[in-house]
């Protein structure tokens, strides 16, 4: 069987083929083309379409010695809420459950406006358990997390500073109409609302009690936020998206 690895996926193969556009498979057992793929370095979530002699295949579609599949990689705008081929059941709504070793780009995201789950302490088995149950993008950097098998929507993070992953994600998915800023809470995911001055002026230091006015509370955490040199930098951030 020969593979070619089309635009990015060829920096995902594992030694000795890194870089390489076709390869070789020596079809030895019964075996679907998603495993074969992956055993290249590759995950499938990586994977935005698959083709043998230009005609379209899915993940499960088994392997022969004579095919000459083409594999290539997603393009965006990545579109989630729409069926395909290789993922038939689309998600309700654009959200992310990100792992630890891009955790910073969590509170990025939420910054932006988009629903993303977070934990500090969690397995790869949790994470994909609630990405899977309800519905969400799995953000990593780690390919061996992206191959489990429960996995559908998932994404390997290539940058590595939080800002640049943030734009990074932004445009795969096509989400630059779609930023709410400021309406999330960036330490627990909560909706921020309104709230009266009066109501958490007990809960201000002095200097923001006499020049701040309007604030925002969390509706889970209570945490709350308010305009100042801090939201200025956050609004620039996502000027630059």
């Amino acid at each position: 069987m020969i593979i070619n690895f089309w635009g990015n996926l060829k920096g995902l193969l594992r030694p000795p083929f890194r870089g390489e556009k076709r390869v070789e498979y020596e079809l030895s057992r019964k075996a679907s083309v998603k495993d074969i793929v992956e055993s290249f370095g590759v995950p499938h979530t990586e994977v935005g379409r698959l083709t043998i002699a230009g005609r379209d295949i899915s993940f499960s579609s088994p392997g022969s010695h004579d095919d000459r599949v083409d594999v290539y990689p997603l393009c965006p705008p990545v579109d989630v809420l729409t069926p395909t081929l290789l993922r038939p059941e689309p998600l309700a709504a654009i959200t992310f459950a990100v792992d630890v070793n891009v955790g910073k780009l969590a509170s990025l995201l939420r910054m932006a406006g988009f629903d993303t789950f977070y934990r500090n302490y969690i397995s790869d088995p949790e994470l994909v358990m609630v990405a899977v149950q309800e519905g969400r993008i799995v953000l990593s950097r780690d390919t061996d997390l992206l191959k489990r098998k429960e996995l559908v929507y998932g994404y390997l993070v290539r940058e590595i500073y939080p800002e640049k992953q943030l734009a990074e994600v932004v445009h795969l998915f096509g989400l630059k109409d779609q930023l709410q800023p400021l309406s999330r809470c960036m330490r627990c995911n909560g909706l921020l609302q309104p709230v009266d001055k009066e109501q958490v002026l007990d809960q201000l230091e002095p200097l923001t009690r006499k020049y701040y006015h309007v604030f925002h509370q969390c509706s889970e955490c209570k945490h709350i936020y308010w305009p100042g040199s801090h939201l200025d930098r956050m609004l620039k951030v996502l000027d630059t998206l």
